[in-house]
């Protein structure tokens, strides 16, 4: 308000500014400049008069210097007794005067005939000077006229030892020279002069246009008539001022602050801590001088804004200026205004601070803190159970669980979070539940209906002293959610009507958050209840390969990696690992059709290169048949490993599209990455796959995994293999699930960004004792011959109560080899968890089965085999054909010897049925 009164006050003095030379300013620097001059000039005269006098009182004191040097130097007796004076002392005289300065040495007898001069032809002529003085023993000095003109000269005598003057000296300077030499100084007098005047006329300067800029170039009338305006307007303004001075004292008081503070007539040059009428808050900020800016201070029934700042930043008196304005009627106003600003920034901080997530818990508590302290001491969220699993809620108030609470302190007697309560039909709670209308209660102490609830609870809370409640129901798409109840304690007073409004308003913005979380929450558990549908829930039983595997999903939701073990016919065993870019229900079923896929093309047992053929011939058809449809984005990527382990020749063949390179762990514990052809992901088309035959050592850990594992923001591809590696490294016996569990905990410490699956799978081998095969000639005969060795062997293993159904299995399988077949025919039986039939021809035909006519004679061999066997079927090889057919093995097998129970030891559950056994 200072500044602001200060403005006005030079905007009001602007039509008074004028430019006229006889402005103070102007007459001061006239009258400056002159008295500058006139000192300058008279300070110049003194120094010219005084340089001159130095001068010359300087020539004499050479003179005198020279004269009597020249006096005592040695020689000089003995010459003056010489019979010609003037040969010896007329050079040295010259070489002496040259030397010291001066203009001449005259040296002369008793009678003041010279023996030497400047000027030869005055040798031998008198002095021209007076030398009495000096013939009674003085220096004497004197300014004479001689043969060289005006002289300054001095003159001294020349004593012999016993003290007589023998001859006179006299030495001195023309008048003339003396004047060259206070010429020479005039130049830098005048300069000094010159300077003095320059620098005083320029200080001058600008003082006066400091002065023109204090008094604004105002002429004395103008600067009058300024005065008058000034204390007219000082006087009749509607705010008090008030000039402190530096000291405490009071300088000035207008009309206005004498109303205002109510301050004596002759308040003015009284120290402001002597004014008992004022409020010592009051007196304190006028004390203080410190700067203040719409304080508000009361001054008897009035409140004050008081403004202070410091005036003695232009240079002037120490000291402060201060505005009051009364603000009595405007105080109300504020305060209305000061609350719905808070009102406001409260409802603009819950838009932004509630619904950070998707969570519904966590969306109910930030409801809870972003009203405590400012609207509510406590509030407490309460949410029907069915929302917090993302279902729709009951029309009534029971199974309420109170879901968020937040309070001023935590020693409150409400309900604690995660209680579940069920809410009388008398309660607030019910009430706004049921109805959807806000609930607003005043005084708890009185409500009847609340304490009907729990009497001990209420008591306490009453006792507790909260005091005032607002039960708001949260309610979204015309539902109700729950309940937002909001109270207050001793603290403050209760709720009115218009904070009811604000905490319906509150609630509501946080009502479409808490809606959107529960909706998130129901597709988040469908879509995670899809996946585990759609993962492996266990591994299936087989022998080939021990395996431990994880499934980790991404922070993000579900998504589209997966794994399987799939068991194929001769005991081997498929390992799969894909990977769905992407995340939410469109990948995870995607992955589901692949996965199925995958399932469906293994049963066919084709080679690893040819099923990922036919699952990259799927996804393009899948691509096609979305790319129709407007909202169906396709299958944006997918990658796939595919691998077949057989543990009768312990040869592992594998292939990929665009998948990562699976990394092998060798018994001695080092480990690598498998050089396996890179295939392109699936649905790109038009490129074949390679695949890679390895011999895998039993033991062998094969791991598979998926990109999530190793990929990460923070580090290149290469650093993340180069940990796999590390991990896997040194750990040739650690069982797979233990693998899996040190694999994540070094390479994913957190949860991970992207899903991951991980398979690692620990390679067996099937005992040589557990195979049998032999080489059938193409004859018809041979089928006879067979079944006495099937029968051998089966007696051998111990297996002779399945001897009749394997033999005429075989005894099928080898005739329609001998029949239709070609060489070479190779028959193997494995024993496995089952025992494994085995009829190999060169021919590529496969048979059919087919119900024989009652008139047909053939027809009915593959249908026995059929209802024998517990599957059977074909697959093909680079070299024709196998007819495989799987038999259960008894639930009790006698060991035949030593040998075969150690090789029965090796397999897991090799004594009791398989899963195809019979109960």
């Amino acid at each position: 308000m200072a500044d602001r009164f200060a403005g006005f006050r030079h905007i009001s003095l602007r039509p008074l500014v004028s430019k006229s030379p006889r402005s103070v300013a102007g007459q001061v620097f006239v009258l400056q400049v002159a008295l500058v001059v006139l000192l300058v000039a008279g300070a110049v005269f003194a120094l010219a008069l005084q340089s001159k006098r130095d001068t010359t009182a300087e020539a004499v004191r050479r003179s005198v210097a020279v004269a009597q040097t020249f006096a005592h130097s040695p020689g000089v007796q003995a010459a003056l007794q010489s019979p010609d004076p003037s040969k010896i002392l007329q050079p040295l005289t010259e070489a002496g005067r040259k030397a010291a300065g001066v203009d001449f040495i005259v040296v002369m007898d008793t009678k003041g005939i010279r023996y030497t001069h400047p000027l030869p032809d005055r040798i031998g002529k008198r002095f021209v000077g007076t030398i009495g003085p000096s013939l009674a023993g003085k220096v004497y000095t004197e300014s004479v006229h001689g043969p060289l003109g005006h002289e300054v000269q001095a003159t001294v005598p020349i004593k012999n030892a016993d003290g007589t003057v023998a001859a006179l000296v006299s030495a001195g300077m023309k008048v003339k020279s003396v004047t060259h030499q206070v010429d020479r100084q005039l130049p830098i007098i005048l300069g000094a002069g010159a300077g003095a005047l320059t620098v005083a006329t320029g200080g001058t300067a600008l003082v006066g246009r400091r002065l023109r800029r204090q008094t604004h170039s105002l002429a004395p009338d103008e600067m009058t008539r300024m005065y008058d305006h000034h204390d007219a307007v000082l006087h009749s303004v509607r705010e008090g001022v008030l000039i402190i001075a530096d000291d405490g004292r009071l300088v000035l008081a207008n009309d206005e602050a004498r109303r205002l503070l109510e301050l004596p007539p002759d308040v003015e040059g009284r120290l402001v801590s002597e004014l008992s009428s004022l409020d010592p808050e009051m007196v304190a900020l006028l004390a203080s001088g410190r700067e203040a800016t719409d304080e508000v201070h009361f001054a008897g029934e009035r409140l004050l804004a008081v403004n202070q700042r410091p005036m003695d930043r232009d240079g002037g008196p120490k000291g402060t200026v201060v505005t009051l304005r009364d603000s009595t009627e405007l105080q109300a106003v504020t305060g209305r205004a000061e609350i719905a600003r808070e009102r406001l920034k409260l409802l603009y901080d819950a838009g932004l601070g509630i619904g950070t997530t998707l969570d519904v818990r966590r969306t109910a508590d930030e409801l809870a803190r972003v009203a405590v302290p400012r609207f509510a001491d406590f509030v407490t969220v309460d949410l029907a159970d069915a929302v917090l699993h993302g279902e729709e809620p009951a029309p009534t108030a029971t199974d309420i669980r109170r879901t968020a609470v937040c309070g001023i302190r935590d020693d409150h007697p409400l309900y604690e979070e995660g209680r579940l309560i069920d809410f009388l039909p008398s309660t607030p709670q019910a009430r706004g539940f049921g109805s959807g209308r806000s609930e607003l209660v005043t005084d708890l102490s009185t409500a009847t209906g609340w304490h009907a609830q729990d009497p001990e609870r209420t008591k306490a809370i009453v006792d507790y002293g909260i005091h005032s409640l607002i039960a708001a129901p949260i309610q979204a798409r015309g539902v109700v959610l729950g309940m937002a109840n909001f109270w207050r304690s001793k603290q403050h007073k209760p709720f009115d009507e218009e904070e009811l409004s604000l905490a319906e308003e509150l609630v509501a913005r946080a009502a479409v958050s808490i809606d959107n979380a529960r909706r998130y929450t129901r597709e988040h558990a469908l879509a995670v209840t899809l996946q585990r549908s759609l993962l492996p829930r266990a591994l299936p039983e087989q022998s080939a390969v021990d395996v431990g595997y994880r499934y980790l999903p991404a922070q993000s939701g579900v998504s589209g990696d997966w794994f399987d073990v799939i068991p194929l016919p001769g005991a081997r065993v498929a390992l799969v690992v894909g990977d769905v870019v992407g995340h939410g229900l469109h990948a995870a079923a995607t992955m589901g059709r692949l996965r199925t896929a995958v399932h469906n093309f293994s049963t066919l047992d084709l080679p690893p290169d040819e099923l990922l053929s036919h699952l990259d011939d799927l996804v393009g058809r899948i691509d096609q048949d979305e790319a129709a449809t407007e909202s169906a984005t396709g299958v944006l990527g997918a990658t796939c490993l595919y691998a077949i382990y057989d543990p009768v020749t312990r040869r592992c063949v594998m292939a990929r599209a665009g998948h990562l390179a699976p990394a092998l762990v060798h018994p001695d514990g080092t480990a690598t990455f498998s050089d396996l052809p890179a295939g392109p992901p699936l649905g790109l088309g038009g490129m074949p796959f390679q695949t890679a035959e390895l011999d895998l050592a039993e033991g062998t850990q094969l791991v598979l995994y998926t990109d999530g594992l190793i990929e990460d923001r923070r580090r290149d591809l290469d650093v993340g293999m180069d940990m796999l590696r590390d991990a896997l490294a040194g750990h040739p016996d650690r069982p797979p699930e233990e693998s899996c569990h040190d694999v994540l905990a070094e390479l994913l410490p957190g949860r991970p960004k992207d899903d991951v699956a991980l398979l690692i799978a620990r390679t067996r081998g099937l005992p040589p004792d557990r195979i049998a095969d032999w080489d059938v000639p193409l004859d018809p005969a041979a089928v006879a011959g067979m079944r006495d060795a099937v029968s051998q062997k089966l007696d051998e293993w111990g297996l002779s109560e399945i001897g009749f159904s394997v033999e005429l299995v075989l005894s099928e399988l080898i005739t329609n080899a001998i029949r239709y077949g070609s060489e070479p025919i190779h028959v193997r039986l494995i024993r496995d968890r089952t025992l494994i039939c085995e009829v190999a021809d060169g021919s590529s035909t496969s048979p059919h089965l087919r119900y024989a006519a009652t008139t047909d004679e053939g027809g009915r061999g593959l249908f026995l085999v059929s209802q024998i066997a517990e599957r059977w079927g074909t697959r093909y090889t680079p070299q024709g054909k196998v007819i495989w057919a799987e038999q259960a093995l008894p639930q009790v097998i006698e060991e035949p010897g030593p040998a075969s129970a150690d090789a029965d030891a090796a397999l897991p559950d090799d004594g009791a049925a398989g899963p195809e056994a019979p109960a």
